[in-house]
């Protein structure tokens, strides 16, 4: 019985850290996570008749999330007036919906330590500054591919990436996210291990995009 308690201590220590309530602004770089909306609708947003799910959409900005070197911030103390509903509502081309733009700085674009439209202007400009493989779009039909395959794609479409600077996430037997780690100035940088958690699937689905 006495083995246990520092067993589990060694396990609880593994597990990435967060941390809610640091200070706002004091983070080591961002990590921009970018959902293939086809999958997330064909898991969940479809069933919530989700706003996302009526559009056209592929890769969409599931949050711009400041990080630490070890675990992330979230909802940090902030005197910063909330963004309105016309500005979260003006960022939907790229989240998706104004509902989930609003959710992302509710949770992390608070600790960014920026007011909210400057936030919202910084996600964007990290969304433009990663191209989005194209041969993703022209898919017909559901594909079952390697989730490295997926990497790949994104690396050669963007040759400033290396390998340990972009991982593909996994959920339900399908892709889910594309995370890129970039620095403050949005400049890629190797992601630290603990957001370095790449699906090994070899059959992940994909969903075409509508």
């Amino acid at each position: 019985m006495h083995l246990l308690l520092p067993i589990l201590l060694v396990a609880l220590s593994a597990l990435p850290a967060r941390a809610d309530g640091e200070r706002a602004g004091d983070f080591d770089y961002y990590v921009l996570a970018l959902s293939w909306s086809p999958n997330w609708c064909k898991l969940e947003g479809d069933a919530r008749e989700a706003e996302q799910c009526t559009r056209d959409l592929g890769w969409v900005v599931h949050g711009l999330w400041p990080q630490y070197e070890q675990g992330w911030p979230a909802y940090c103390p902030t005197t910063t007036r909330a963004p309105s509903r016309q500005m979260t509502a003006a960022q939907a081309d790229i989240f998706g919906a104004g509902g989930a733009a609003w959710y992302q700085w509710k949770k992390h674009g608070v600790c960014s330590g920026m007011e909210a439209g400057a936030y919202y202007d910084l996600a964007r400009r990290a969304f433009d500054s990663v191209e989005k493989p194209e041969v993703l779009r022209k898919i017909d039909r559901t594909f079952a591919v390697p989730a490295s395959l997926i990497e790949e794609a994104f690396l050669q479409a963007n040759p400033a990436l290396e390998p340990d600077m972009v991982t593909i996430t996994c959920r339900d037997g399908h892709i889910q996210e594309a995370r890129i780690c970039l620095t403050q100035d949005l400049t890629p940088r190797a992601c630290a291990p603990d957001t370095r958690r790449d699906c090994s699937m070899q059959k992940a689905l994909l969903e075409p995009v509508r």
